[in-house]
């Protein structure tokens, strides 16, 4: 991979100060082979000032740069330097820059990504180019503020259908025309070109279109009514919300392969990764989840899109407000209500975790110095925490200022850039209070606080104090609860009531005798971990199942979740709790949250390798206990999470391996491709399958995802062979994909082989820094996060990768994930010393 010179803050706002880009016209040719492509570019641009010839530079990263011309004057291609193309003394007023350039397609989900089908042969390509990667696919002035008119061809093999940010139309002869775009910034083009099936549809007088590969079609078919429902009632709700209406010309949602985030919010053309397009079961909460990020794609379209960032240190504001706005937009607008049971135990403690290891940042850092630091802040601080430092403004501030500060806010910046103090300014416009104080609270510090509940208790009253580690103010509401006399084990809502922390005055008596359980944040509206009282917590280790409302229960397994990791409570005691709480929740969101952690934190980590196979009997015999409990049919979705987790979590494989010659589970559901592969891979990290069994299981599904299963599978048979083979792959050729890069690192490592693989834990340090320099920050992060022995808790695994990010200069993206993870492991080894006997 040839290098990149990443592009500083000051080096754009010179370059933002000097230019105003007018219109680029691209023209694409897709029909030259499958390793390169052609890209031609005109950029008509202005150099404001009154005298002196300036120099700039054009970003453009080519396989052969062919010829270039400045107003006719042809450059030359040689000064190309790594990515960047002087241009030297350019005279105030109009100029026109034409670049001829072959570009290489990727196999790693940045740029213009190829992919060909297993399934069928069929070929698609589609464009990710976002933060500094627009340069792989065309010539441009590559930052969010020089925002441009862009007008796209594309020329495309017969039979495939070319979208584009605007209604495209083929012209012939394989031709496509797109409509010229309003101002956007460079990193919001997108492409998307292949033999798609499509669904269509109108609403409110704009095309919409949902699109996936061919070999999709009947699952893409099977759920389309729910897909395009969620889009338009997503749709209406933001035209009640918002004063502007949708910017664009049409909505076009496309489910593309091998995709590295989410989805992307490319005006009128959203990419989402096509697991998105559900081939086997799946639940639920699932389905919300597809849900919701259709709404926060569908948010950027205002936040993100009409107004944009003007550097990426605001990045923030754009994913915070849509995650905010995804996940209650979703809550309002669909059949998914409880959304923010869902955001409680999976993405908020996604945030917590971030911002409590070294890495952490401000949800608004100050100053994100470059397009690589950039990179990094897409992380559960810009998400998570951000979304939920809104959601609190929202509970200070009321919904109605909040969305006239919003309003105010898109009228004043309409297709332009804005800033943190902008966003801030527009808010105070809609409110009497101090956001500005607020902003500096919570957007400009980092940590988390702690706020400690205790009880003074008399007769016929009570009193509850919250003591505050940390800066921030709160207001949070309370939520008071008794034991339910009548059964002895639920407990029923006494009252909620709100106050705010620090309160400038001691916490007022309440009548009544003492209640069973205070639950501080109740309603989950703070950004704060939680410790209960002595009692409180007593009642909720006893009674955490009789706690009636789902969202308190995610608040309350937080608490728990938190305190395991800061080693006040033993990781034995959680998985206890979950043994005695769980096969009684009916929430789905909050039953996979709590096996998920159970088993990949405090099962695989957090217990002494002597401590895991207790843990996993426990584990096995709870979901044991949910299967069992969902034999009338009536909890499908209950089910299928048991019915996985049974699968993770066995240690003999004479069950799951009746199932998968079976067929199906006794009573369902039958055994799916994902619940196929899913067997087939636990009995390969068993010892209990082999090559051939795997290869039958390809050929049964010689999809994608089973190119995905298979590589797994055979990277986690405990066969010394099998494990160099995996390396090898991963390590030594740079042909694997994103996508089976990450699914043989999946397989490799596994706490039950750690003897297998102990050679391989310090190879590990010295071969990704060098993959990830090779590959890019792509395989970088898929190298840090999946390919990481995070099994390996002990003092040599902390130590080697200390040095290696004290000594082998990691490129940002892997220095990020090996901090975070090293961060992760020091916290298992404090765990396991805090309960030895765990």
């Amino acid at each position: 991979m040839s290098c990149m010179s990443v592009l500083t803050r000051d080096e754009a706002q010179t370059r933002a100060q000097l230019l105003d880009v007018h219109h680029y016209t691209i023209d694409l040719d897709l029909t030259g082979g499958d390793e390169t492509f052609d890209s031609r570019t005109v950029i008509r641009f202005t150099v404001r000032g009154e005298t002196d010839a300036t120099d700039t530079f054009v970003e453009v990263k080519p396989a052969e740069l062919r010829a270039v011309t400045l107003d006719g004057h042809p450059l030359d291609p040689e000064t190309l330097d790594e990515n960047r193309l002087p241009l030297k003394n350019l005279t105030p007023g109009e100029h026109e820059l034409r670049v001829d350039a072959t570009m290489r397609y990727s196999r790693t989900g940045e740029g213009m990504h190829r992919f060909t089908d297993p399934t069928d042969g069929e070929t698609y390509v589609y464009t990710q180019l976002f933060l500094d990667d627009v340069q792989r696919v065309f010539a441009a002035f590559d930052q969010p503020d020089l925002k441009a008119v862009f007008d796209l061809t594309v020329t495309a093999p017969q039979g495939w259908t070319v979208l584009a940010n605007g209604i495209t139309e083929h012209t012939g002869d394989g031709r496509w025309k797109a409509a010229t775009t309003p101002l956007i910034s460079t990193y919001l083009v997108a492409v998307a070109a292949g033999p798609w099936h499509s669904v269509r549809t109108e609403h409110r007088g704009l095309p919409f279109g949902i699109h996936c590969r061919r070999s999709l079609a009947p699952h893409l078919d099977a759920d389309a009514d729910e897909l395009l429902d969620v889009t338009r009632a997503c749709f209406d709700r933001y035209h009640e919300k918002f004063e502007e209406p949708y910017p664009f010309d049409s909505y076009d949602q496309a489910f593309v392969p091998e995709f590295n985030a989410g989805a992307m919010e490319n005006p009128g053309l959203v990419t989402f990764r096509d697991e998105f397009v559900f081939r086997s079961a799946v639940t639920d909460t699932e389905r919300q989840t597809r849900a919701m990020v259709i709404a926060h794609e569908m948010a950027h379209m205002w936040f993100g899109d009409l107004v944009t960032l003007r550097w990426w240190d605001d990045i923030w504001l754009n994913e915070s407000f849509a995650e905010y706005m995804g996940y209650q937009t979703t809550a309002e607008a669909t059949r998914f209500t409880d959304t923010w049971t869902d955001f409680g135990v999976s993405r908020k403690a996604w945030g917590y975790d971030a911002d409590q290891r070294p890495s952490t940042h401000p949800v608004a850092p100050e100053n994100v110095e470059d397009t690589a630091s950039a990179l990094l802040n897409f992380d559960g601080i810009s998400y998570a925490k951000g979304a939920s430092a809104l959601r609190q403004l929202v509970a200070w501030l009321g919904e109605k200022d909040f969305l006239a500060g919003i309003n105010i806010h898109f009228k004043r910046h309409r297709f332009a850039n804005a800033t943190l103090a902008d966003f801030i300014d527009s808010l105070a416009a809609a409110t009497e209070r101090d956001v500005h104080a607020w902003a500096d609270a919570w957007l400009r510090t980092t940590g988390v606080d702690t706020l400690t509940a205790s009880v003074d208790s008399r007769p016929g009253q009570w009193a509850l104090a919250l003591d505050r580690d940390g800066d921030r103010p709160h207001r949070v509401t309370v939520g008071v609860y008794d034991r339910d006399l009548s059964d002895g084990r639920s407990l029923v809502l006494r009252e909620r009531y709100e106050t705010d922390v620090p309160r400038d005055t001691a916490p007022e008596p309440r009548p009544g005798t003492r209640p069973a359980l205070v639950v501080p944040n109740d309603l989950d509206l703070t950004y704060a971990k939680i410790r209960f009282d002595e009692t409180s917590l007593e009642t909720v280790l006893r009674g955490l199942s009789g706690i009636p409302d789902a969202l308190t229960r995610a608040v309350v397994w937080n608490a728990l979740r938190d305190m395991v990791r800061d080693g006040e409570l033993a990781p034995a005691d959680y998985l206890a709790t979950a043994a005695a709480h769980l096969p009684a929740e009916t929430d789905l969101a909050l039953v996979q949250g709590v096996l998920a952690f159970a088993t990949v934190h405090v099962a695989d980590r957090y217990l002494t390798p002597g401590g895991r196979p207790a843990a996993l009997a426990t584990l096995t015999e709870l979901c044991r206990d949910l299967i069992r409990r969902t034999e009338d049919g009536d909890h499908p979705g209950l089910r299928l999470i048991a019915v996985r987790h049974r699968i993770d979590t066995v240690a003999h494989p004479d069950t799951i391996a009746a199932w998968l010659a079976d067929g199906t589970v006794p009573g369902g559901p039958e055994l799916d491709p994902e619940l196929r592969w899913r067997v087939l891979t636990r009995l390969a990290v068993l010892g209990a399958t082999d090559e051939a069994a795997i290869a039958a299981e390809l050929e049964r599904d010689p999809s994608a995802t089973g190119q995905e299963g298979a590589a797994r599978c055979r990277a986690a048979l405990p066969d010394p062979e099998a494990k160099a083979r995996a390396w090898e792959a991963m390590f030594a050729r740079d042909d694997l994909s994103n996508y089976l890069f990450t699914a043989t690192a999946q397989g490799f490592w596994q706490p039950e082989q750690a003897d297998l693989v102990r050679d391989y834990v310090p190879r590990y340090y010295t071969e990704a820094v060098a993959v990830a320099a090779r590959r890019g920050p792509a395989i970088a992060d898929a190298a840090g996060r999946w390919a990481f022995p995070a099994h390996a808790v002990d003092a040599d695994n902390l130590r080697l990768g200390r040095e290696c990010l004290a000594d082998a200069d990691p490129i940002p993206a892997l220095r990020r994930k090996l901090v975070d993870q090293l961060d992760d492991l020091a916290r298992a080894l404090r765990v396991r010393e805090a309960h030895t006997a765990g």
